[in-house]
């Protein structure tokens, strides 16, 4: 019985380290972790109820823990692209924006967006420069700036 856990653990191991290989998405190897942790605990000698467990602690302890840590690291030179550029950038307003009566557009980048206001009472008339705080759907979601006239849009 201990050879074979010890093998299942490792075949576990190799094909959670394969895919995380294919997919790089930092998903896969923390789980790898458990298994190797599992893998040592059949070399002492450990129930494989105890293997289990040691594999779903050391697994779940990696993932709260290093993930956070490791997407810091790794994501750190991302470009972001598309919809994720906009965020934080300047629109000008096309139609008055009111949340209540469900209208409003700005434009951005030449094209032409539905917008909504962040705050529900905010009513953001035409030719106010907003920016763009995030996206839900296909709306962006702003807010008055203050500081930006349209002519520096």
């Amino acid at each position: 019985m201990l050879v074979i856990n010890a093998i299942f653990w490792l075949i576990a191991m190799i094909v959670l380290l394969g895919i995380e290989i294919a997919t790089l998405g930092l998903t896969t190897i923390w789980f790898a972790g458990g298994c190797l942790a599992a893998f040592v605990a059949v070399l002492l000698g450990v129930s494989t109820a105890a293997q289990i467990l040691i594999f779903f602690v050391v697994s779940l302890i990696l993932l709260f823990v290093t993930r956070p840590i490791a997407v810091k690291y790794f994501n750190r030179d991302r470009t972001r692209t598309n919809v994720d550029s906009l965020i934080g950038r300047h629109a000008v307003v096309t139609e008055a924006i009111d949340n209540l009566k469900g209208t409003g557009a700005a434009v951005v980048n030449g094209q032409e967006w539905t917008a909504r206001a962040e705050e529900d009472g905010c009513i953001i008339s035409e030719g106010t420069v907003v920016e763009i705080q995030r996206i839900s759907g296909v709306k962006l979601i702003v807010m008055e700036n203050k500081e930006k006239t349209e002519e520096t849009a």
